[in-house]
């Protein structure tokens, strides 16, 4: 009889692989290859060949256009040629440390005034780990409502108590400073608040500042995540903290080169105690294979174009300018965004959604990443365009056109209905 209700009850762990796909994998079958996985093929830049079509592309974190840039393109050349992709081998801490490594972590945190700097084989396990080697289980960590989804996973993997305030509300985050004070007093730990420099999805700035001032009535240390905001907000390109000019207040700073250096991996720069703790504690750099050296060679010839091409970020400005404020005069929403990351707020369905999309890929060929529900709230549609310093203002010009003339169709219904109406280009 035991045996017969444990074969009643027996759950096949991959049953949900054909039962429940996810919120997001429920629209696999339609969305794979147009709306999730497109393949944007050619050179890196405006414009980019999707499904056999020239497309306006507004859907690239190349910020400052250093991916195609040909000093890039050169150092990472001749580095690849010269190093392979192999070497150094085997974790840094084992046998994977180089001159080159060290330079390069020297050279950035410099570039962001601290002390020092460590490499990061990625962005997301680098966040991750960040929080779990820094938190221990009687330490508190106090977090906002739209931090980026490697922060929530590392505050999913603390073993402690975490609470969460409401995106930018400062008053809410004093409250939760407050009960998180009592707590980390009564079991004998720290606080580490964890905000973003910039809002990847609504564009707009953590309150750096204010978040700052706070220290003046509570104990806590600053974590950010400044993965957009590096190489594109502050005087020199340093990032949020330089804007706000509260560098010396964010006890930990973290940026990807994802973004603005257009290549892989990342750095977290703090006082060298700090990083010196992260360097021997961190189970993702630890465990992991060290930056190959093509990549550590690239990456510096980045940051040189960061600091000595004040241009390019200039130019991303005049086009973050024109586009934002031709939309603003068109009468669209760009919510809250005060960086080059431009939604645009528009209100339908899933279907409208997708309708638009596709009317703006093949009547308009401009590709741009769409937003709806389940990631936002039903009967919104988040139109998210990223400027760079390789468009043109020919290109803002055609783009605010053609959403004017997509947002009136929209209004007059013609992307309703029960089906997406232009499958036929899926």
């Amino acid at each position: 009889m035991y045996r017969l209700i444990l074969k009643q009850i027996e759950v096949d762990i991959f049953d949900k692989f054909t039962s429940n796909k996810g919120n997001i994998g429920q629209y696999m079958k339609r969305a794979h290859g147009y709306f999730a996985f497109p393949k944007l093929e050619g050179e890196i830049g405006p414009r980019m060949k999707f499904q056999g079509k020239e497309v306006l592309t507004w859907s690239l974190n190349n910020y400052i256009g250093l991916a195609n840039h040909p000093e890039v393109r050169e150092a990472d050349a001749k580095a690849a040629a010269e190093w392979g992709l192999a070497y150094p081998m085997g974790a840094r801490m084992m046998s994977g440390q180089t001159n080159y490594h060290e330079q390069l972590e020297h050279d950035l945190a410099a570039f962001v005034n601290k002390e020092d700097a460590f490499l990061l084989n990625f962005g997301y396990q680098g966040m991750l780990s960040i929080i779990d080697a820094v938190c221990g289980r009687n330490d508190v960590i106090v977090y906002d409502s739209e931090a980026h989804a490697c922060i929530l996973d590392g505050v999913r993997l603390h073993m402690g108590k975490r609470y969460v305030f409401p995106h930018n509300d400062i008053e809410n985050l004093k409250k939760q400073l407050e009960r998180a004070t009592k707590l980390a007093e009564k079991q004998g730990g720290g606080i580490l608040v964890i905000t973003e420099g910039v809002f990847g999805m609504s564009g707009d700035l953590g309150k750096l500042d204010e978040i700052a001032a706070l220290k003046k009535d509570f104990n806590f240390r600053l974590l950010v995540d400044d993965a957009h905001g590096f190489g594109t907000m502050g005087a020199t390109g340093a990032g949020s903290a330089e804007h706000f000019h509260v560098q010396d207040e964010v006890d930990i700073l973290f940026c990807t080169f994802a973004k603005s250096m257009a290549s892989i991996g990342a750095f977290v720069a703090a006082k060298r105690d700090v990083v010196n703790y992260l360097r021997y504690n961190m189970r993702s750099q630890t465990f992991a294979k060290s930056l190959p050296m093509p990549l550590v060679i690239g990456a510096q010839k980045r940051l040189e174009l960061l600091k000595n091409k004040p241009e390019l970020r200039e130019k991303l400005w005049t086009i973050v300018d024109a586009l934002q404020s031709g939309l603003k005069a068109e009468g669209f929403d760009l919510g809250r965004t005060n960086t080059p990351v431009t939604p645009v707020y528009m209100k339908g369905g899933v279907v409208e959604a997708t309708n638009v999309v596709v009317d703006l890929r093949e009547n308009y060929q401009i590709f741009c990443s769409v937003v709806v529900y389940p990631v936002i709230p039903k009967g919104e549609i988040i139109l998210r365009l990223i400027p760079t310093a390789t468009h043109s203002l020919e290109d803002v010009a055609y783009t605010i056109k053609a959403f004017a003339e997509v947002r009136d169709k929209l209004a007059a219904g013609e992307y309703s209905g029960e089906e997406i109406q232009a499958m036929g280009h899926l």
